[in-house]
């Protein structure tokens, strides 16, 4: 029975690995505007109503470690092999080819980090701890790319600062 467990657990992370990639080349395709910056976090931060449960809860000081790896050393790679480059009058995400390495790298550190927190907690808490790591690399990779569009916006040929 564990091994059909564990191999569901796999193949559910190979299909949610495989549906990210798959919206974020989608993504890639269109403009970025300030909505599509500033609405996935927030809609992401409605999973903090998980906490009510008392099976999701783990001390403060894990949340707090949890979002600064997220946002410190998560976070970093995404910021390196993504940026935002104006086109024409569009603002466009430019990803490196580096960029889906990247996020594969984090599914298996995902992976691997879940399989061992498993051992150590229930799984509504390792659930509830990556979460919040994931929330720590989304606000930061997302409040570096709401810096870059409102300089590229701010620089934009047709915004009311450069035609005075």
């Amino acid at each position: 029975m564990h091994l059909l467990s564990l191999s569901q657990t796999v193949l559910g992370s190979l299909a949610g690995l495989f549906a990210v990639i798959v919206w974020r080349i989608r993504e890639g395709r269109t403009a970025v505007t300030l909505k599509k910056i500033v609405i996935p976090p927030l809609g992401m931060a409605t999973g903090f109503s998980m906490f009510v449960v008392p099976a999701f809860r783990f001390p403060w000081t894990w949340g707090i470690c949890a979002f600064l790896i997220g946002a410190i050393f998560l976070a970093y790679p995404l910021l390196k092999t993504s940026r935002l480059v104006r086109d024409g009058e569009a603002i466009m995400m430019r990803r490196s080819n580096a960029f889906f390495l990247v996020v594969i790298g984090l599914a298996a550190i995902r992976f691997l980090g879940r399989d061992y927190l498993d051992r150590v907690l229930s799984l509504q808490q390792t659930a509830a701890l990556f979460f919040v790591l994931a929330f720590g690399m989304i606000v930061r990779w997302r409040m570096n790319m709401l810096m870059e569009y409102r300089t590229l916006s701010i620089a934009s040929p047709q915004s009311p600062q450069s035609e005075a």
